[in-house]
């Protein structure tokens, strides 16, 4: 099903890759060239098609997966989908419906959703330009005891639903948390870890898979049940050059490493966490936009300076490692900051 008409990446580059589908030969584009084309992470990239949204080809002489036009169709729609606040669970399903009608009917509740918010807006700007004449005609008088207690205004009040109300109220208690409203202060403790790292294309899965194997072969939740994985990138991907990625996971301090993997000790610090599901990596932004302008804290660079001590927290691996799962599309994730305290004046 087509569910747009966009306008499809061209395909170009110095040596073209080329790959065989269905008995033809379609110019391709590797993953780094797709995320940067497309301004998406490689991580979400590899999560869309684990959880079967994007689809990808192999080619015999090339180690990694490549994309066609179709598959950046498909991510461009993708993108589209997410910004319009579409679930990743729903654009699945419109994917995969081959009737209009089906596809259409999947997409009414978010219609109805935002009908709704939009008459709560809507009642909220009447009552703020009421506010805003009652003032303006008290003159240089301070405001009346019975300001916003007019019968027009108390009618209006009604029309705010409560999930409204608690909303408004959820913002007044986070108001220093500005758009990141599950924003968490946190420290880390320190700790010994065994480090997995890769550089080259597609360092995430290269440096995770080896790791997952160790922690399986090993069973570390069994002897470390409170065992925690960070990740972040190590070198920092720059104008779309390859880089790198590194995992950590904490270990017993007396536990023998094997190569090609490491044992370091991680110093721990303060952090500023924000939850998000795999994929949603874009929210670092918030992240960014609320130590800009918070009033108690203050960036704090520092050790593994690959992201500027930036790690992102694979939650709940215990019962991932338990579970026995292949993938990790399920599983959600920290973003850790590092910060610190602003010193008084």
């Amino acid at each position: 099903m087509d569910l747009f008409s966009l306008k499809v990446l061209t395909l170009t580059r110095r040596r073209p890759l080329k790959c065989r589908k269905g008995g033809e030969t379609v110019k391709t584009m590797t993953v780094s060239e797709v995320s940067k084309a497309c301004g998406v992470s490689t991580r979400t990239l590899r999560y869309y098609e684990e959880i079967g949204l994007l689809p990808s080809l192999r080619r015999e002489d090339y180690a990694y997966r490549v994309y066609d036009e179709a598959s950046v169709r498909r991510l461009q729609q993708i993108l589209v989908l997410r910004k319009l606040r579409i679930p990743l669970k729903q654009i699945a399903s419109l994917f995969h419906c081959a009737e209009p009608q089906k596809a259409a009917a999947l997409l009414e509740s978010n219609l109805r959703t935002l009908d709704l918010e939009l008459t709560e807006l809507h009642s909220v700007r009447d009552i703020l330009h009421s506010l805003m004449k009652q003032l303006e005609s008290a003159a240089d008088s301070p405001p009346s005891p019975e300001l916003l207690c007019d019968g027009k205004s108390s009618n209006l009040m009604q029309v705010l639903t409560h999930s409204v109300l608690l909303k408004e109220t959820s913002a007044m208690n986070q108001t220093t948390f500005s758009a990141v409203q599950d924003l968490r202060i946190l420290y880390l403790p320190p700790c010994t870890v065994i480090a997995s790292h890769f550089f080259g294309e597609n360092p995430e899965e290269h440096a995770l898979q080896p790791l997952l194997a160790l922690l399986r072969e090993t069973a570390l939740q069994k002897r470390k049940p409170d065992l925690r994985m960070y990740g972040f990138n190590n070198p920092f991907p720059a104008n779309g050059e390859t880089y790198g990625y590194e995992y950590w996971v904490t270990i017993p301090e007396d536990l023998d490493v094997p190569e090609p993997f490491r044992k370091k000790h991680f110093p721990g610090g303060l952090y500023a966490a924000h939850c998000i599901r795999m994929g949603d990596f874009q929210e670092w932004r918030l992240l960014g936009d609320w130590i800009k302008t918070s009033t108690e804290y203050t960036a704090d660079l520092r050790n593994p300076f690959g992201m500027g001590g930036c790690l992102e927290e694979h939650l709940n691996l215990y019962s991932f490692l338990e579970s026995g799962a292949e993938r990790m599309d399920s599983i959600q994730l920290d973003l850790l900051l590092p910060i610190r305290e602003k010193k008084a004046d």
